[in-house]
């Protein structure tokens, strides 16, 4: 969404002629007749010198598996002012926690059955190697029915904190959910009873917890584990997340989005899981990191 209003967000403006740069072509500039101030329409790429298609083509690239290196080799190849990987990190970063901020908002129609569980990384501390490690993790969520990924928070712990941050998150975005099943880590129990609560009519939870223990023989979580799978294929080559929880955490928002708006499921014969869970939620063109980024502006 364009946002066409001056600084003092007044609507009492009037077009003021057009100037142009070199990555956007001819531009719209208006007047605003209550602070006597020019200015263009914000747009999710307002002051970014680069165009909307190239920044996204380095978005999809990255999520599909190339690293930024390989990214700006590929750039180099089809535009001639080519972009640093650092700069494609940035954008990488900028874009996913901008379009998170929007989807983390959007109500989804999931079934009533759901599994949540939690993949550990190692990260450095630094981009010196010599500094050592610290053990995180990746903590997410899928509705078995649309395969959609609820939530997801990277964190540097796995405390009922962490736990019940993405439980919140996902009793807001459905009112569907009646069964939650998890591994046999005891941080689930109180998280889980205390976000869903306790009915005193019924005498019941207001969700199930259903417990599968793998080291005592009771199988797995089958739709959360291969979308683990799928997680960590894409990023068992990172090199420690560049040393920032921060960075490793939007690059983590950045794969929920490919997986949830752009990445077609096999399952779903060849849809989204956004599509199959926010029917509502419609995109006119392949490019959805670039209709994305105009929701989420």
């Amino acid at each position: 969404m364009e946002t066409r209003r001056s600084k003092c967000q007044s609507d009492n403006i009037v077009k003021r002629g057009t100037f142009t740069t070199q990555a956007y072509g001819k531009q719209q500039r208006y007047y605003c007749k209550n602070c006597n101030k020019k200015f263009i329409e914000h747009t999710g790429f307002y002051r970014m010198r680069n165009t909307p298609q190239k920044i996204t083509l380095s978005l999809d690239l990255f999520f599909r598996g190339l690293s930024t290196r390989e990214v700006q080799s590929h750039l180099q190849a089809f535009y001639p002012h080519n972009s640093d990987h650092s700069t494609i990190l940035r954008w990488i970063r900028k874009y996913s926690l901008q379009i998170a901020k929007y989807t983390d908002k959007l109500k989804v129609n999931t079934g009533s059955y759901i599994e949540v569980d939690e993949m550990e990384y190692h990260r450095r501390k630094s981009h010196k190697a010599k500094l050592g490690i610290d053990e995180n993790w990746f903590i997410d969520a899928i509705d078995v029915k649309t395969r959609f990924m609820l939530s997801s928070a990277y964190t540097k712990e796995r405390t009922g904190k962490e736990v019940n941050s993405v439980l919140e998150k996902i009793k807001k975005k459905s009112d569907n959910i009646k069964i939650v099943t998890t591994d046999g880590f005891t941080g689930y129990i109180k998280p889980i009873k205390r976000v869903w609560g306790y009915n005193k009519h019924t005498r019941n939870h207001n969700v199930k917890h259903n417990i599968v223990n793998a080291s005592r023989g009771e199988g797995f979580n089958i739709w959360v584990e291969r979308m683990h799978n799928s997680i960590r294929q894409r990023t068992q080559n990172f090199r420690g997340f560049h040393g920032s929880i921060n960075s490793a955490y939007s690059i983590m928002k950045g794969i929920e989005i490919f997986y949830n708006f752009v990445r077609k499921h096999e399952a779903l014969k060849g849809k989204t899981p956004s599509d199959v869970a926010i029917s509502s939620l419609k995109f006119e063109s392949p490019n959805r990191w670039l209709e994305l980024i105009k929701m989420s502006n």
